[in-house]
């Protein structure tokens, strides 16, 4: 039975559809994007357990630092083994890691919350973020900003399921607990079934991708496509790149930087964005944002964020991908520094400012792979991603750390206003700034770190 998850039982037979493939790999993407939603029970966690916001914090993020290493480490492993085992190893470690945690919650371990969420989760959330990608490459090498930018949308706009279902059921397995209200806190039994739920049906929709992912079969193209066309593309190669020779490249370490600081960048407005738009409206220390609308607002941000991945990614087909991170960064430079100096002047102006830069946010993370593929070749592009994924757990630390510890400095939670937050958006500026930086030195990979080409076949005589 398991045989059937072997790279050679996943081959693509004739004429079968490549528009099946971002379905499978959505599957699973809207999966993990639950990781952006553990807002929703982090009070209630609190209550349960008894300990500091820090302390629960701490779970989303050992769940991403686990994100960077598992990808990083089982990329190559990915890619001897196809998506359809990869995805199912995902899924496993994904169900798995709410069932640990349930059962954390129900005797009150928090460390196998730590565990389960953290490190199993963690471990499904890299497996599962790259699984699809090299995939997706293959099946659509006329337009891989657009295929990994399908999938990966998925991964922005998994909170949008998540979040409202989350709290539905909350409110279904305990009857004191208020969706509506953004103080109220669900019993520990109702954050156990929560999590058993999640962690069952989650499983159950990533098999969907798992057993319709396919891989084409060799020599397979797009009907209509010249893979010489590419050629004519500046920092686009024909050639292969491993990943043990990836890492060798100044190429590869300088976009890890520019991912490292358009993430930073964006994190750490994504980090703080219910609280932010309340203090940035503050005056007498009464804030004109409900706590509601905050909640709305980091709906607003979510859809921004899914959407950029999209068509950000998308465009970077047309325009390239350079210039499209020199967007990314230089009008996000620009859009940091305006949201620092005038953001407070009206909410539409804050959360058009702010939206665009999580669309840039987003774009960035759907953009990556296809940067990668263009300097690298399709060779092992899953395995390089996952080693690039690396800067997202660095991220993941340092944005928070940043903003808090400017926050920290201003005043108390609750008291703020939008000025305390202004040498935090002039610090993301200068983070931006070095990313540009980054983006304009990358240049095409040099010959000797490519693949020998395969020699040609002698015809016996």
């Amino acid at each position: 039975m398991l045989s059937a998850l072997d790279s050679r039982h996943t081959v693509a037979p004739e004429g079968y559809s490549r528009w099946l493939i971002p379905p499978a790999a959505l599957s699973v993407h809207l999966c993990i994007g639950q990781a952006y939603a553990t807002s929703v029970y982090k009070n209630s966690l609190i209550a349960h357990f008894g300990v500091s916001q820090t302390a629960i914090g701490i779970i989303f993020s050992i769940a991403i630092v686990m994100l960077g290493l598992s990808a990083a480490v089982g990329g190559t492993w990915v890619e001897r083994n196809g998506p359809r085992k990869a995805m199912f190893v995902s899924a496993c470690f994904w169900g798995a890691g709410f069932l640990v945690a349930a059962l954390g919650i129900s005797t009150r371990q928090l460390w196998l919350v730590y565990f389960g969420y953290g490190v199993l989760g963690g471990i499904g959330l890299g497996i599962g973020y790259i699984s699809p990608v090299s995939t997706l490459i293959k099946w659509f090498p006329d337009r891989p900003g657009l295929a990994t930018g399908l999938a990966i949308m998925g991964f922005g706009g998994g909170a949008l399921i998540a979040s409202p279902l989350s709290r539905q059921l909350l409110s279904l397995y305990d009857a004191g607990y208020d969706p509506g209200d953004a103080k109220s806190v669900a019993g520990g039994s109702a954050l156990v079934l929560l999590f058993v739920t999640l962690g069952v049906g989650y499983f159950l929709i990533m098999m969907f991708g798992v057993f319709n992912v396919r891989v084409p079969r060799e020599g397979w193209r797009p009907a209509g496509f010249d893979p010489a066309s590419i050629r004519e593309k500046p920092l686009v190669t024909t050639a292969s790149v491993s990943a043990a020779n990836a890492l060798r490249t100044r190429s590869f370490w300088l976009l890890w930087i520019v991912l490292f600081c358009n993430v930073t960048a964006g994190i750490g407005i994504l980090e703080q964005a219910s609280p932010m738009i309340q203090d940035f409206f503050r005056d007498n220390g009464t804030s004109s944002v409900s706590v509601a609308a905050a909640a709305g607002f980091v709906g607003v941000l979510s859809l921004f964020n899914m959407a950029g991945r999209f068509a950000w990614s998308t465009t970077s087909d047309i325009i390239g991908r350079k210039p499209i991170y020199m967007v990314y960064l230089g009008v996000g430079m620009v859009l940091y520094a305006l949201l620092a100096s005038v953001g407070h002047t009206a909410t539409a102006l804050f959360v058009l400012l702010a939206g665009v830069i999580l669309s840039f946010y987003g774009g960035g993370f759907a953009t990556v792979p296809a940067y990668l593929r263009d300097l690298f070749g399709t060779y092992q592009v899953g395995a390089i991603h996952g080693r690039l994924l690396t800067a997202w757990s660095a991220a993941g630390v340092a944005g928070p750390l940043i903003v808090n510890g400017f926050l920290d400095a201003q005043g108390k939670p609750g008291t703020l206003t939008a000025s305390a937050y202004q040498p935090a958006l002039f610090t993301m500026v200068g983070v931006l700034a070095v990313g540009f930086i980054a983006n304009l030195l990358i240049r095409p990979v040099p010959q000797r770190y490519h693949e020998p080409a395969p020699e040609p076949q002698k015809v016996a005589s």
